[in-house]
């Protein structure tokens, strides 16, 4: 097993007081951390993200739209489990009711397209899977962990009259205006074995103890463990919350000493 290396990713978005595990540098607001890639699971991205203002609304392509459009990335499927959460954070998840392109446009263009998300006030322990073409806005006061496709193609359609640009047209493109499936998202419970996603990219678990034989069998490597609570000992690596490793399987001798921890492994 490999615990990847971290890479803190400045945003002005950020924060500068992180969730525990993670503490921020003196002077710097963290949006981001990546573990960096490894070459065992190239199409896998888990990553942690911190807001402390709401995020551009948004939208990815799934792979065959990403290919037509000439992007060097595969399209963007992703999921959020909340870690934390203060008092009325939200995410912004599909259309209140269903809506053309040409409706789509003009809100995205006279900033009405927020007005018409489905905020979820959100606390640790909810859960949301984002299929592509999902409009989408992570807001203000949310931790989350967010287990993806590696792709980094992101369609702004609006953003709050911050100077970035937007992809009016490739993003309408490829949005759907209609509601989030409501079978997509739930609340995970403080404690036990639960799988989070099963979709056709990856499948996740939140593990509680010891895996047993049946999860062991499902996640027969390559995979990614990121410990939430506990340690999880291979070897002489010992790791830790807010490390993520990469093992070859589930090896019920190394949650000895385990809480919670995320498990992912790519679709097969």
């Amino acid at each position: 097993m490999t615990v990847l290396p971290i890479r803190e990713v400045e945003k002005p978005w950020g924060m500068d007081v992180l969730p525990a595990p993670f503490t921020a540098p003196a002077g710097t607001r963290i949006g981001e951390i990546w573990f960096e890639r490894p070459v065992q699971l190239p199409s896998l991205l888990v990553k942690y993200i911190f807001t402390s203002e709401k995020l551009s609304v948004q939208v990815h392509p799934d792979d065959a739209q990403a290919l037509a459009a000439g992007e060097a990335d595969t399209g963007k499927e992703e999921c959020w489990l909340v870690i934390a959460a203060e008092p009325a954070a939200a995410l912004g998840i599909g259309f209140r009711q269903a809506i053309d392109r040409d409706a789509m446009r003009a809100a995205a263009l006279d900033g009405t397209i927020e007005d018409m998300l489905v905020w979820h006030q959100v606390q640790p322990g909810d859960f949301f899977y984002i299929p592509a073409n999902t409009v989408h806005a992570i807001g203000a006061g949310v931790s989350l962990i967010e287990i993806q496709q590696n792709s980094d193609i992101t369609y702004r359609l609006y953003d709050y009259g911050r100077p970035r640009p937007l992809h009016l047209d490739a993003g309408i493109a490829v949005s759907n205006g209609t509601p989030h499936d409501a079978a997509l998202r739930k609340h995970i419970p403080d404690h036990g074995t639960i799988e989070l996603a099963n979709g056709r990219y990856f499948q996740a678990h939140r593990i509680d103890g010891v895996p047993d034989a049946a999860l062991c069998a499902t996640y027969a490597g390559p995979i990614l463990i990121l410990p939430r609570t506990g340690t999880v000992r291979i070897g002489d690596d010992i790791v830790r919350p807010g490390d993520c490793a990469v093992a070859d399987g589930l090896d019920p001798a190394a949650f000895a000493d385990s809480g919670l921890a995320i498990v992912v492994r790519p679709a097969r």
